[in-house]
């Protein structure tokens, strides 16, 4: 069992100003990004956002078998931390390219980045910067100090965007 990289970043610290960048760029490049929420959480969105899920996690190392659809649902969806507005999505067009999933823990004292995940053909343009961006600002729209995520240890590209973000390790009794 690798040890995993335990990820946490002080919302009250973060710098907003340096990744809007990343939200022009995108948004000059014809990519939209929203939530579910503002979509609408409707059944048909709800299966777009597992298939989403599922081929972007297929990239995490030692992933395994991906959730059925009802899994996925159980587990994820129909939860109490699940909020649509924490589900940031680029679109291009119709096309559903991208994803940033963000779980909120009132009982914990902080939010949980589940996933960030891009499909291959769009990577390397910084959109995950940017749905990451609006998932922090989801985070202190709702009142939350603490963002926290875990992550594979041979997972770089993500490691490498959070901390790029100012996540640091997590530090023993914060509350993330």
């Amino acid at each position: 069992m690798p040890e995993w990289v335990r990820l946490q970043l002080d919302i009250d610290g973060f710098d907003d100003e340096a990744f809007e960048p990343y939200l022009r760029r995108a948004r000059e490049s014809g990519i939209d990004l929203t939530t579910m929420a503002e979509l609408g959480d409707t059944p048909q969105h709800r299966w777009a956002l597992y298939e989403l899920n599922k081929t972007c996690s297929a990239d995490i190392p030692d992933r395994g078998e991906f959730y059925t659809y009802e899994e996925y649902l159980t587990q994820r969806v129909d939860v109490p931390a699940f909020d649509p507005g924490g589900v940031i999505l680029a679109l291009r067009g119709d096309d559903w390219i991208g994803m940033s999933s963000t779980s909120l823990h009132p009982d914990k004292g902080y939010a949980f980045s589940e996933m960030t995940g891009v499909l291959a053909p769009y990577r390397g343009q910084g959109l995950s910067l940017a749905m990451k961006l609006l998932a922090i600002r989801f985070v202190r729209s709702s009142g939350y100090r603490w963002l926290a995520t875990i992550h594979h240890p041979r997972n770089a590209s993500a490691i490498a965007m959070n901390r790029r973000l100012g996540f640091v390790d997590h530090v023993a009794g914060t509350a993330a």
